[in-house]
């Protein structure tokens, strides 16, 4: 032991006899190893120091005991032995690959056993008895927090000590012997604590410690089975007596038997010569019959694999384990359990499984803890049933929304089973937990049934007709049956999934005969493409069709006109798009209200726009009249202004699901149809190999499904295998046949169908070599078509060829790949395969049982891990400024999903706010394209232009310049040009940050003037809390750059006005007649822009649609514009090569 540690430990004390004398710095010392345990590596060398010195045995027990009067040791030493016995899975995560490690895992786990034989001692659990009634008998108020954190330590303490693992090879004890957990289970009884744990499950002012109790309950019955609890102390029936007899009677004859072929294998003079022998009509390895070498009396059990070395299964394709078995405890034990499980349903079970519900409903309680319910609900309700039944007992559970819980926990139980294959065994058993309580419910329904109480049997069927009416519950076994895997779900889960399978259609079958009509739930699963949103038709936007809206949305307006409020947003303040694009998407909202008639939303959205942008009097001045607001509205409607078909560019060619809801009649004969099928017909095959160690009752339920499929749907032929007649000539063979009759009777049936079949078809017994469907089943029975040959004109597979496709499929079937069939077409010789041949081939040989499991596993992954959406997380941060944001997601990410998948996921995680910012943004600088929104985009970067012009030296120039802002600014100047000639050189867009360099542009940086300047330059603030610097966005383009750079260039006049330091009163009247000039300025420039496009309209017919359509969206934005008089002007002609159509603007300063 780590002299510390020796020392601390030896500061605690010393036991002399049987009184522990406990040293002055007792409680600092306690309080040293607690800090030591916080500071262990991560072989928990300090725990295992501890266990190893018994500190638990010697010290800590004996402190709680002698010392309980000192409260502050107490919870000290409590609080540690919390610490000290957690359960070993805890202090590693999990049970370690690498053998050092596991190494100390099974020393943690060691320590902890010789923790809890500690702990199986009446003193110290009625020492903990006391102190937690003397706390639950303080009121809630006078309790203080010290006291509940007391009661929590006790009960988490106890928890600990019941979930330490038993060591079997260590104690070696029988059935009706006691354990180690059954004298912890005695001692708890004896010291009434079981009482204190009933009290915490009634109580209401005790709720909170509900998790607690259950977890204590659960691992106190951990060992027992209800049948066992229900037998204790009663007279075994006739009916135990009779089964036990049958098993003796068939063990005997079975004894009997191999007796008897002893006695005939055993010649009458003994051979000291074994011989030789030719076995005819079995060839070796030439084309000669095998010579056998060996005494004829073991000829039977000769094979081809005799002295062969045993080939190692791979890991992965193990059959998954067993749990350990249950054993039976002492007696004493299992009358105190029984009793506490009377008195649990009696008067706890209802109230604590409705807290608990609500807990895991609200998620308030930790991670798997459900696993926890599911087993009270099942092993109490089994209880309750084997005890004489009360329905009232366990109403709480006996509901619909128990149903449903447990099908939704199933469903993501299997799913969490494919994608989280490391923890496979863990889901694999939280899975089959589930399916028992799901068993359970259908037992307890069942016995409701039989109830003498007519309300009783009136609310079984209630409950029986919502379970068989939806369609979830009606399927699960289905779904469950089909999708078993040996390799991850043991044997015993298989046999509780028939075993289910068989009480839910017997009770369906009941339900159906004594009803003629039964109507249940259906849903249809449609996939369709998604073609964005549809273009408005010629029809809706004809100008008859505009006169008629107009006219109902007039009369409408008129009289709301008065009294409507502007309440509507017409901006998103949180996104990144700058207002003047924002003022564009507002024109276009106000024209899609006036199109779906709602002319109260259009003028209101018109008025917020209005007093958001007021510049320009773009949506009419201040002191609009009501009637130019109508006439306004009017020519809104009528032009034509352009619209981005964001939808069509985001969900063009996505499959979307639609699932439609019906009714339909059920027929029970079509359910069971359902069933015959291969991937179902198996397991129940695979659990009758073990027909000789079933219970009576599984042999009857797997007879009885395969007696439905032979006999009743008359599809006999689907066991028509050579496995399964293996399989039942070991039945028949068997020497203890006669404890088996109803399936010895069954293999009779199918062995004499199948030889009355092999006179009509002479291909019967080659067929016998495959799995078959029932298209195959049909035509076995019923003939082939045209002398076997398929009459179809899909290309053919060689022998070759499938043997290449079944190897290269074996090899990639267990890869993580999402596409197995997108991996195996490269690699097939035969290149001209497609996806469809390939996969009817899959189906057709056997390797998958339908089309449906080889679909992309991209679009169906529904879970996230915390990887995936690290990596989703860090490629939106990539991509955010990039002009297609999804489409690089998608391309760079590592598990192939949807663009709706992504799209919600990114919407969950808080990344983007709607979905609109996703969307693909439109190259403004893309050659070869033209549209009425590049023109749009052009006039407004014209107006932001002349009118930043005007506001940078009229409202900010005061504070900027006289604040000595010129660095500053010539700094942003330099920063705009650079980043234009980047672009120009590297044909990229990339976000560029503003980086101050000197100490003016740092000050410039805080300011608030400058700021603003900024924002309105179009420049993008820090995201979040990881960016420092303002930056330039990556969708301004090149030339927006160089006229943002220019429109900084000081003016003429201003070194006039900086010499005369401050603005005199005579310049008033200028700065009024400066923004009649800018007006006017701004007119002269719409003006000239449409005689451009009129001329251009006139020389190029062909392509001179936008200038119509944007011709009548000019007047509007500047129609109260054209009034003003033109004092000065000067124009400068630009003529711009790089323009989608070559467009001539014409800008006036």
């Amino acid at each position: 032991m780590n002299c510390e540690l020796l020392a601390t430990c030896s500061a605690l004390g010393y036991l002399e006899g049987d009184t522990y004398h406990k040293e002055s710095d007792c409680l600092e010392s306690v309080k040293d190893l607690i800090r030591y345990l916080r500071h262990e590596d991560d072989t928990r060398d300090v725990r295992q120091q501890l266990g190893a010195g018994q500190i638990v045995q010697n010290d800590l027990l004996p402190i709680i005991t002698q010392h309980r009067q000192d409260k502050a040791l107490f919870d000290a030493c409590i609080r540690l032995m919390v610490n000290l016995t957690q359960p070993a899975m805890l202090c590693f995560g999990k049970v370690p690959d690498d053998p050092v490690f596991r190494f100390h895992f099974l020393q943690v786990t060691s320590h902890l056993q010789a923790y809890k034989e500690a702990f199986a001692s009446e003193t110290v659990f009625g020492i903990l008895s006391e102190t937690l009634y003397d706390l639950l008998q303080l009121d809630w108020e006078q309790r203080q927090e010290e006291d509940n954190l007391l009661i929590e330590r006790i009960l988490l303490l106890v928890r600990n000590v019941l979930h330490i693992p038993a060591n079997p090879n260590e104690e070696k004890k029988v059935d009706d012997d006691a354990s180690v957990h059954d004298r912890v289970l005695w001692a708890l009884h004896m010291s009434g604590f079981d009482d204190l744990v009933k009290f915490l499950a009634s109580a209401q002012s005790e709720q909170q410690w509900s998790m607690h109790v259950l977890e204590i309950i659960s691992l106190m019955f951990r060992d027992q089975t209800p049948e066992a609890l229900v037998s204790a102390g009663h007279a075994r029936s006739a009916e135990e007596k009779q089964r036990d007899s049958q098993e003796l009677e068939s063990l005997r004859q079975k004894e009997h038997a191999e007796k008897r072929s002893r006695t005939l294998q055993r010649g009458t003079r003994h051979s000291r010569f074994g011989g030789s022998y030719v076995i005819q009509g079995l060839k070796a390895i030439g084309d000669k019959d095998v010579i056998y070498h060996r005494n004829l009396q073991n000829f039977k059990n000769y094979t081809h694999d005799m002295g062969k070395a045993v080939r190692c299964v791979p890991k992965r394709n193990r059959k998954a384990q067993e749990c350990k078995d249950k054993r039976r405890s002492a007696l004493n034990v299992r009358l105190f359990l029984r009793e506490f499980c009377v008195d649990f349903l009696d008067n706890c079970y209802n109230r604590l499984m409705y807290l608990v519900k609500e807990n895991l409903i609200r998620e308030q309680s930790q991670q798997h803890d459900e696993t926890y319910y599911l087993w009270t609900l099942s092993f109490f309700m089994a209880f309750n049933r084997g005890n004489g039944f009360r329905a009232d007992l366990v109403s709480e559970t006996m509901t619909i929304r128990a149903f449903h819980f447990i099908e939704r926990n199933i469903t993501n139980y299997y799913e969490m089973l494919l994608t989280d294959r490391k923890e496979a065994t863990s889901w694999s058993r939280r899975m089959h937990l589930a399916l028992k309580a799901y068993q359970e419910l259908l037992l307890t329904v069942n016995e409701m049934d039989r109830s003498q109480d007519e309300t009783i049997r009136q609310s079984s069927s209630v409950i029986k007709s919502n379970v068989f009416y939806l369609m979830e519950y009606r399927e699960i076994f289905l779904t469950l049956l089909r999708k078993y895997d040996e390799t991850r779900q043991p044997h015993s889960y298989l046999k509780d999934l028939v075993e289910s399978t068989h009480l839910f259609l017997r009770m369906l079958e009941r339900f159906c005969k004594g009803r003629k009509n039964l109507m249940v739930q259906r849903k249809n699963v449609k996939r369709k493409k998604s073609q964005g949103k549809k273009q408005q038709s010629a029809a809706e936007t004809s100008p008859e069709a505009l006169e008629e809206t107009w006219k109902t949305v007039e009369e409408e307006l008129k009289a709301l006109s008065e009294s409507l409020t502007e309440s509507i947003v017409p901006f998103d303040a949180t996104s990144e798009t700058p207002l003047e694009e924002q003022r564009t998407e507002a024109m276009v909202r106000v024209q899609d209200a006036l199109l779906a008639r709602l002319g109260p939303e259009a003028l209101g959205l018109l008025r917020a726009a209005r007093s958001v942008w007021p510049e320009g009097d773009v949506f009419g001045s201040a002191d609009v009249e009501p009637e130019e607001e109508l006439e306004l509205l009017k020519q809104i409607l009528h032009a034509n202004l352009p619209k981005e078909d964001e939808d069509g560019a985001e969900l063009e060619e996505e499959e979307l699901e639609s699932v439609q809801v019906s009714e339909t009649e059920f027929n029970f004969l079509d359910f069971i149809k359902r069933f015959a099928n291969p991937s179902i017909v198996r397991p129940y095959l695979l659990l009758l190999k073990s027909y000789s160690k079933n219970t009576p009752h599984t042999n009857h339920c797997i007879a009885r499904m395969l007696h439905r499929l032979a006999v009743d749907l008359k599809m006999d032929a689907l066991l028509f295998q050579l496995s399964v007649f293996h399989l039942f000539n070991k039945i028949l063979s068997d020497p203890a046949a006669a404890a088996y009759k109803e399936l010895v009777t069954f293999a009779k049936y199918v062995l004499n169908r199948f030889f009355s079949l092999t006179a009509q078809n002479n291909k019967a017994y080659v067929e016998l070599l495959f799995w078959k469907n029932v298209g195959a089943v049909r035509e076995m029975t019923e003939g082939y078509s045209k002398d076997g040959c398929v009459l179809s004109f899909k290309p053919t597979w060689t022998e070759e060829e499938e043997e290449e496709l079944r190897k290269l499929y074996e090899e990639h079937r267990d890869s993580e790949v999402p596409d197995i069939v997108e991996t195996l077409l490269p690699l097939l010789s035969n290149s001209n395969r497609n996806r469809r041949q390939v996969v009817t081939q899959l189906v057709r040989m056997g390797l998958v049982d339908n089309a449906k499991e080889l679909k992309k596993k991209g679009t169906r992954i529904v879970l996230w891990t915390e990887e995936q959406e690290e990596e989703l997380q860090m490629l939106f941060e990539e991509y955010r400024d990039s002009d297609d944001v999804l489409g690089n997601i998608l391309k760079k990410l590592t598990a192939k999903r949807s663009r709706a998948r992504v799209v919600d996921k990114l919407l969950s995680m808080g990344l983007v706010s709607e979905r609109r910012e996703l969307y693909k943004k439109r190259s403004r600088s893309a050659q070869g394209k033209s549209s009425g929104k590049g023109m749009v985009e052009l006039l407004l970067m014209y107006f932001v232009l002349v009118h930043l012009n005007y506001k940078i030296h009229q409202e900010c120039g005061n504070d900027v310049h006289a604040s000595s802002m010129s660095g500053p600014l010539l700094w942003l100047q330099n920063c705009l040009n650079k980043t234009a000639i980047d672009r120009e050189n590297d044909g990229l867009s990339q976000p560029v940050p503003l980086f101050p360099v000197t100490e003016a542009s740092e000050d410039a940086m805080e300011n608030k003037s400058f700021l603003r300047l900024l924002r309105k330059l179009g420049m993008r603030a820090p995201a979040d809390e990881q960016e420092c610097f303002w930056r330039i966005p990556a969708k301004i383009s090149a030339s927006q750059l160089r006229s943002t750079a220019a429109a900084l260039s000081p003016r003429e006049d201003e070194p006039g006005e900086e010499q005369n330091g401050s603005m005199s009163p005579a310049r008033e009247p200028q700065q009024v007649e400066d923004e009649e000039d800018s007006t006017e300025q701004r007119a002269q420039a719409l003006r000239a822009l449409l005689l451009a496009r009129t001329r251009k309209r006139h020389t190029s017919e062909d392509t001179g649609m936008c200038g119509k359509n944007h011709l009548s969206f000019s007047c509007i934005h500047f129609r109260s514009q054209e009034k003003t008089s033109t004092k000065r002007s000067r124009s400068r002609v630009l003529d711009d090569d790089e323009e989608e159509n070559g467009i001539v603007l014409l800008l006036l300063f």
